[in-house]
């Protein structure tokens, strides 16, 4: 509109003229110009134009279409770790049981446990054989003291009267258990003075028997005692050096030393 305007300007001044007829030439020459530059795809100067106002911005368009999904971006940096509040959370359900690990290695053997329960009784053995006491052994001894000869505190006598399974020995004085059971034993010693003497199992007092002699005149010291002994226990008769050993020795009077098993020990 207003290039129309400016064309058919019919009231202006006679100065206008030049200024007017510059302008149509100007305009002459953009219109030119600008069809030129549609064709040739060219622009011209900016000092070449005249610029017309710039017009009211026009209404926003239609939003168009969305564009294609771009190319996956590179992996970012790893995150900060988030600051810690604190609060524990509620525990979390139980899972579900993992695979069975490898065995280990084997402890080391456990003490003993206590013993069990007694078992009932077994059935009845077969009746056996009769037996005949005539096979079975019977050790028994007796000896009497001929000489003053001692072993120790241990009371010799060297004289053998009987000596079934020979389990006395005149060397030693003492009687050694080869059949476990219950025996019997007893000594008759004739002093002179003051005399105690002892049974002893394995070198230890059983029982003491002591006479108290001030008249020294013969006197019989007599003792006796059953013993519960098991196989390789020996017996015999000691003194006591500090409460007198006066033993009697000689043709008037014999000092005997005896014993026999009563019955055996089984189990």
């Amino acid at each position: 509109m207003w290039m129309w305007t400016l064309l058919g300007s019919a009231g202006r001044s006679q100065t206008d003229y030049p200024r007017l007829w510059d302008c149509r030439m100007h305009l002459g020459l953009w219109l030119a110009a600008s069809a030129l530059a549609a064709v040739l795809g060219t622009a011209l100067p900016a000092e070449q134009v005249c610029r017309a106002p710039d017009g009211k911005d026009g209404f926003p368009g239609v939003p168009g279409l969305d564009g294609r999904p771009g190319q996956k971006g590179d992996v970012g940096e790893p995150g900060k770790p988030a600051p810690r509040t604190g609060i524990r959370g509620p525990k979390g359900d139980e899972g579900e049981p993992g695979p069975p690990g490898n065995p280990g290695n084997r402890g080391f053997h456990g003490p003993p446990g206590p013993p069990g329960v007694p078992g009932q009784p077994g059935p009845r053995g077969a009746k056996g054989k009769a037996g005949n006491i005539l096979e079975q052994p019977r050790p028994a001894f007796s000896a009497s003291r001929k000489s003053q000869t001692n072993r120790g505190s241990t009371v010799v006598f060297d004289n053998i009267i009987t000596n079934q399974e020979n389990s006395y020995s005149t060397q030693s004085g003492e009687f050694t258990c080869h059949i476990p059971g219950l025996y019997y034993f007893a000594f008759q010693v004739v002093s002179i003075g003051d005399l105690c003497l002892s049974i002893t199992k394995n070198r230890e007092r059983v029982v003491s028997f002591c006479d108290n002699n001030s008249r020294n005149v013969l006197q019989v010291n007599s003792g006796s005692s059953v013993l519960s002994l098991a196989v390789g226990d020996q017996v015999s008769v000691s003194f006591d050096p500090a409460k007198g050993s006066q033993i009697y020795s000689g043709s008037e009077a014999d000092s005997v030393f005896s014993g026999f098993m009563l019955f055996p020990q089984t189990g």
